[in-house]
């Protein structure tokens, strides 16, 4: 599988980084904090220039000019991943794993969503008009990425595990990054204030099974047919699960959105 493959290669990779950063005597919390001012400047890049005049590719990275802002965002972000895979590495292989540090990892972890869309949302509130629609997007797309962490913390003190839906963080920052070297923030927008509502809507469906005694289905390969051919309910590293994400990845890259603006029509 492609997946499977990719994970390998990216294990491997962080495994071999976080044994020279222990040599050199980094400590998780560290990363996290450094992983947490990465994205940050992220968010600072998407307030000074989220949008371009023109979708994909168009790489314009002279100094001071907008569409350099969201190729800078994205190599931030690029560096804030590394740090975020290389806190847990780190702690696990140095054997210094601390409630502390996990607590702290997750509390940051929402810091780092709020930053990006609140970068958005600036973005998009300064223009003239303000883009009332992408506005609300960028709100309701924080909203559903604190919502999915939340619900999965709160089932977990009730029941054993709630991990399911599609658009987990990894899912989620592909897809920052995904759009933001597209130059198409506006198909971001869109697919995680709709899309990633639906992860939000799984976890309290399956939270509510798992209390009211209804087996939910945790294999997706033993279940009946109309449920297996719900392609986004398969796990990362199946033929399922890829295809969805390529066409998750098409729309980031390819989605005409452009600046339009049907929330202030439908006001006016």
């Amino acid at each position: 599988m492609i997946g499977r493959a990719i994970g390998f290669g990216f294990a491997t990779a962080r495994d071999f980084v976080a044994r020279g950063l222990i040599r050199v005597g980094v400590t998780p919390n560290a990363l996290t904090l450094v992983g947490v001012v990465f994205t940050l400047g992220a968010g600072v890049c998407y307030a000074l220039g989220a949008g371009t005049d023109s979708l994909g590719w168009s790489l314009d990275i002279r100094p001071g000019g907008h569409g350099a802002y969201p190729f800078l965002a994205a190599w931030l972000l690029i560096l804030a991943s590394a740090c975020d895979m290389l806190d847990g590495a780190v702690a696990r292989i140095a054997k210094k794993t601390t409630r502390f540090g996990g607590f702290l990892d997750s509390t940051l972890d929402r810091l780092s969503d709020f930053a990006v869309f609140a970068g958005i949302v600036i973005y998009y509130a300064r223009q003239s008009p303000v883009n009332l629609t992408f506005v609300l997007a960028g709100m309701l797309a924080f909203f559903n990425a604190f919502m999915i962490s939340y619900t999965r913390a709160r089932a977990e003190d009730i029941i054993d595990s709630c991990r399911v839906g599609y658009w987990q963080r990894g899912e989620r920052s592909a897809a920052i990054l995904i759009a933001s070297f597209s130059y198409n923030m506006p198909a971001l927008l869109a697919q995680q204030a709709l899309l990633a509502m639906l992860t939000v809507w799984r976890r309290l469906r399956y939270t509510w099974l798992v209390i009211e005694g209804r087996t939910p289905v945790d294999d997706i390969r033993s279940a009946p047919l109309h449920v297996r051919i719900r392609l986004w309910r398969w796990p990362r590293m199946t033929v399922p699960y890829d295809f969805v994400t390529a066409l998750n990845i098409a729309w980031l890259i390819f989605a005409p959105v452009g600046n339009i603006d049907p929330l202030r029509s439908l006001l006016e």
